[in-house]
């Protein structure tokens, strides 16, 4: 196969319609070892592939560079957010905002960036689903602040005031103490 320059990459990622192109600069891409989030983002906007296409490339691109797995699967979850939300029901962008935090759990912006997918008139993502997500996320993020704010406000969704009012006062007491009740504050 023959080495493409960074330029020509670049182009056809962006600007290519025809997918043959596209899985041969990609390839290519591949072959010469580039592990740059940034000309991968363009593959991942280019509106002339489906999603099955970009969840080809990006499950293949992070299993060749699993440095930039994260990286990634949170640029894929934005994608599919983007493009696919009305036809998928945002099940592809919270599917990568849980493989994004299964890489690096500590990360709050998955679960956050999640909860920014739900859609109130149709329930898309359930409620119950975004939930549950964050809560796993208190289990491994340090600063649980963010997180137990949107679990509040995810429960005044639901219409659940005692719990909203519960992770309220939980976030409320964690700035105070850099850390969540229950816990020793952040030294």
């Amino acid at each position: 196969m023959a080495e493409l320059s960074r330029e020509e990459l670049r182009r056809r990622f962006s600007s290519s319609k025809n997918f043959n192109d596209i899985f041969d600069a990609f390839e290519a891409a591949l072959q010469q070892r580039i592990d740059d989030i940034e000309l991968y983002r363009l593959l991942f906007w280019n509106d002339a592939l489906s999603a099955d296409e970009i969840t080809l490339f990006g499950e293949k691109l992070a299993k060749e560079f699993p440095h930039i797995t994260y990286d990634v699967y949170m640029w894929m979850a934005n994608v599919f957010e983007a493009l696919y939300a009305s036809s998928d029901n945002f099940e592809h962008s919270l599917q990568y905002y849980q493989k994004a935090a299964l890489v690096n759990p500590s990360a709050p912006d998955p679960y956050l960036d999640a909860c920014d997918c739900y859609e109130p008139d149709l329930n898309i993502p359930p409620l119950s689903t975004l939930i549950d997500f964050v809560k796993t996320g208190l289990e491994t993020v340090p600063n649980k602040k963010s997180l137990l704010q949107r679990l509040s406000y995810l429960y005044r969704l639901l219409g659940d005031d005692d719990l909203a009012e519960y992770y309220r006062l939980k976030a409320d007491e964690a700035s105070t103490t850099g850390s969540a009740p229950g816990e020793s504050p952040a030294v």
